[in-house]
């Protein structure tokens, strides 16, 4: 099966067990970069989403300005309970947007599920629909690695992972105009290899 339709049916069949286990076993550690990210966002800035699932803290605090994006209908559909922003049914290798179209983008635990070749796409998309001197916040992987869990979060649903690792997202991010200013190492609350870099950095 394509691995794009796999993640997409995936978080289709288990939107709210995700749900619910995501906000119980949030880690406070997130706070730092997410905060951080957050701190830079003007009351008037649009913010883009790129994979928010059922609706991050990020996206509920943007408001109506901002955009949801996601793969996963029955995600958007729970997203729609929590926010007010726009929500958009896409893949991040090919944004529905204009160019120039927000200041500031996210991608928390969603580049991970696009097929490895296909990230520098993703990041020169985020590229591509970012103001000059726009903010991106984005989650690797911390090592390499391409698989799947056939039980993912004990929820009897597989799903699969592909992730550069930190030296290959650093390398897109730079080919792709972005000038890195800072890394957090987080530890992840939904899987057991470690910790998922979260990458913030600026547009030239």
């Amino acid at each position: 099966m394509d691995e794009r339709r796999s993640v997409k049916e995936a978080y289709d069949e288990m939107a709210e067990y995700y749900t619910d286990v995501v906000t119980s076993e949030s880690s406070s550690e997130l706070s730092k970069p997410v905060k951080r990210f957050q701190n830079e966002l003007g009351p008037e800035d649009e913010l883009l989403d790129a994979g928010c699932g059922p609706g991050r803290s990020t996206l509920r605090m943007s408001g109506e300005s901002s955009v949801g994006l996601d793969i996963s209908r029955e995600q958007l559909s729970l997203a729609k309970e929590r926010v007010t922003a726009r929500l958009v049914q896409g893949d991040m290798t090919a944004l529905p947007f204009a160019s120039d179209s927000f200041d500031a983008v996210c991608a928390m635990y969603s580049l991970i599920h696009v097929p490895v070749d296909d990230h520098r796409t993703a990041l020169a998309e985020f590229a591509r629909v970012l103001q000059p001197g726009g903010t991106l916040l984005v989650t690797e992987g911390g090592v390499e690695w391409t698989g799947s869990n056939p039980d993912w979060l004990d929820s009897g649903t597989e799903m699969r992972w592909s992730m550069a690792g930190p030296e290959a997202t650093r390398n897109d991010l730079q080919a792709c105009g972005f000038e890195i200013r800072e890394v957090w190492d987080v530890p992840d609350p939904t899987t057991d290899d470690g910790v998922k870099p979260f990458f913030l950095a600026t547009l030239a």
